[in-house]
């Protein structure tokens, strides 16, 4: 997926994405997106929480983020106001922080109608 790098406390970011598209196709990086939901997402609640993103953010090499850090990720995928991220709402926070996708996006957005 996509991935931050750190250099001397500078973040830089490295978007797989647009690879993962070409390798794996429209169907498969969708796929590939519900199963990085799946690895953060409480399982009782079935979505994305402030708690189960902290709880995970090992998985993400994300082990010294503050607390205010997490709302604000969360935050900025909440489409409907309820504080988490349902797998819908995870895949377009993930389309949308690609700069890889979002200049090519209806390239491989409509890649499947016409295969």
């Amino acid at each position: 997926m996509a991935a931050l790098l750190f250099h001397d406390d500078l973040a830089d970011f490295e978007d797989y994405f647009p690879s993962m598209i070409n390798r794996l196709g429209t169907e498969g990086f969708i796929s590939e997106l519900c199963n990085g939901f799946q690895l953060l997402m409480d399982g009782e609640k079935g979505l994305i929480t402030f708690e189960s993103l902290k709880r995970n953010s090992l998985l993400l090499g994300l082990n010294d983020m503050m607390d205010d850090e997490i709302m604000c990720m969360l935050n900025e995928g909440d489409l409907d106001g309820d504080g988490a991220l349902s797998q819908f709402e995870f895949c377009i926070l993930m389309v949308r922080l690609s700069p890889g996708l979002m200049e090519g996006s209806p390239e491989w957005m409509i890649e499947d109608l016409y295969m």
